[in-house]
């Protein structure tokens, strides 16, 4: 059944775009709603504030990123939880930490976010 969950991951939920102009909160709300996921945003380490949009937050952090008001994050169910965490610190300068579905724990990074989805380990 694992495989099948795998390449049905390619096609299901084909992609989960995260725009600048988008609220933390809204982020969160839609990747839950996506992957069933609970999606963490810092800003260093705290959470970041749910009001503010990403392009807010990349202009607080100290990283030196050049994210350009059109450029949208794309992730798919196929994505491993680790690849997707570090393309929001590459585009938009945010940790993020991708937890179960109940928030409580991590999701390991070697992970495809359609087997965290699931609840599925390695």
């Amino acid at each position: 059944m694992g495989l099948l969950n795998n390449i049905k991951d390619h096609f299901t939920n084909a992609e989960f775009t995260v725009a600048p102009n988008k609220k933390v909160k809204t982020v969160c709300a839609d990747f839950k709603k996506t992957f069933g996921c609970t999606l963490a945003i810092y800003k260093g380490a705290q959470l970041a504030d749910p009001e503010l949009t990403l392009a807010a937050l990349n202009k607080k952090t100290t990283k030196d990123v050049k994210t350009k008001e059109t450029e949208e994050l794309k992730i798919k169910a196929s994505m491993k939880v680790g690849e997707a965490e570090k393309l929001f610190d590459k585009i938009f300068g945010l940790t993020v930490q991708i937890k179960d579905p109940k928030g409580k724990e991590c999701v390991d990074n070697k992970l495809t976010i359609g087997q965290a989805a699931r609840g599925e380990s390695k």
